[in-house]
C-alpha cells in the first residue's frame, strides 16, 4: 500500500492561511527536481506544481484559517493542516511521511523526517504544492488589500511589509495572535 508526503507552508508570515499538502507518488512515473520548495526558483515551482498534480497517484491541498491560527496557535493550526491534507486523499494509504519532527494526528501511522522536504520526494512534491498553493493566494490577496505588498513578499515580514503594517494597520487576513499584528491593533 502506498504512503504519502506531508509538508506545510506559510507558518512564519503575519498573515493569510497556513497551507498543507499530502502527496501520493507514482513510483512508475518520476518526477524529475522535486526538493524543498524554498530551494527552487519560483518558475521551477510553478512548473512541479502542474507535473506533481498530473503525474501523482493523489494528493490534497489543504488549510487552516487565520481564524484558526489566532485560536489554536501556529503548532495547532499546522497539525490541523496537515491531517485535513491526510483526511482528504482518496486513495488509502496506511503510512504518512511527516516534514519536520511533529507529526498530526491521523489514523495512519507516521515517521516525522527532520528536513524531509530535501529527502524525501513525495514531501518535497507535498513541499512545493502547500507553497505553490499559498503564494498564489498571497498574489490573489494582495488585490484584494492593495498596498501592503503581499504579492511581492506573501505576507512575510519584510521591511515593506511592516512599514504598511504601520501605516495602515491590520487588514482581515493579518493573524491578530502574532505580536507585531497585535502591536498594532492596540
Amino acid at each position: 500500500m502506498p504512503y504519502c508526503g506531508v509538508d506545510e507552508a506559510g507558518a512564519g508570515p503575519l498573515c493569510g492561511d497556513v497551507v498543507a499538502a499530502a502527496v501520493i507518488l507514482d513510483p512508475a512515473n518520476p518526477i524529475e527536481g522535486l526538493t524543498d520548495s524554498k530551494k527552487l526558483t519560483e518558475k521551477k515551482r510553478e512548473r512541479l506544481f502542474d507535473e506533481i498534480r498530473e503525474k501523482a497517484l493523489d494528493y490534497c491541498i489543504a488549510r487552516a484559517t487565520v481564524e484558526e491560527i489566532d485560536r489554536l496557535n501556529i503548532l495547532n493550526a499546522r497539525m490541523l493542516a496537515m491531517s485535513r491534507a491526510i483526511d482528504g486523499l482518496q486513495l488509502p494509504c496506511q503510512h504518512a511521511l511527516i516534514d519536520g519532527n511533529k507529526a498530526p494526528e491521523t489514523p495512519l501511522d507516521t515517521t516525522t523526517i527532520i528536513k524531509g522536504d530535501s529527502l524525501v520526494a513525495a514531501i518535497s512534491a507535498a513541499s512545493v504544492l502547500a507553497k505553490v498553493q499559498r503564494d498564489r493566494e498571497m498574489v490573489e490577496l494582495d488585490a484584494l488589500y492593495p498596498g501592503y505588498g503581499f504579492a511581492k513578499h506573501k505576507g512575510y515580514g519584510t521591511k515593506v511589509h511592516m512599514d504598511a503594517l504601520r501605516e495602515l494597520g491590520p487588514c482581515d487576513i493579518h493573524r491578530r495572535s502574532y505580536a507585531p499584528v497585535k502591536a498594532r491593533l492596540g
